[in-house]
């Protein structure tokens, strides 16, 4: 049941567009017994399906800048591929520190943005 939550709530922040491979994975890594590595491939698995999903009533809306896309596309393909050998290169600890160390950067960045509104 706790796994149903938490891909729902993963679903709905990533619909948001903040990214749910903030909530699965270290969900994942707390209540499974699997690597860094298993849980951010589950996390891209769970993406493609969610993103799709959520492009779909975007474009419905007219929320995309179509004239953005082509450079956006293309960077962040090579920026996947390149991580993905990243990834694969460093240790699974190390991995998880970098992870972590990421969220809580991003989160002191969000949280001073919005006291700055």
């Amino acid at each position: 049941m706790i796994y149903f939550v938490v891909a729902i709530f993963s679903g709905i922040i990533s619909g948001m567009g903040i990214g749910g491979g903030t909530i699965l994975i270290p969900t994942l890594l707390f209540l499974r017994d699997i690597t860094q590595k298993e849980a951010q491939s589950i996390n891209l698995i769970c993406f493609l399906p969610s993103a799709a999903a959520a492009l779909f009533i975007h474009a419905k809306n007219k929320n995309i800048e179509t004239k953005i896309l082509k450079p956006i596309i293309i960077s962040g393909i090579i920026g996947a591929v390149i991580g993905s050998f990243i990834a694969l290169q460093i240790e699974g600890d190390i991995l998880q520190k970098i992870f972590g160390i990421f969220l809580v950067v991003m989160a002191f960045k969000e949280f001073f943005i919005l006291t700055k509104k």
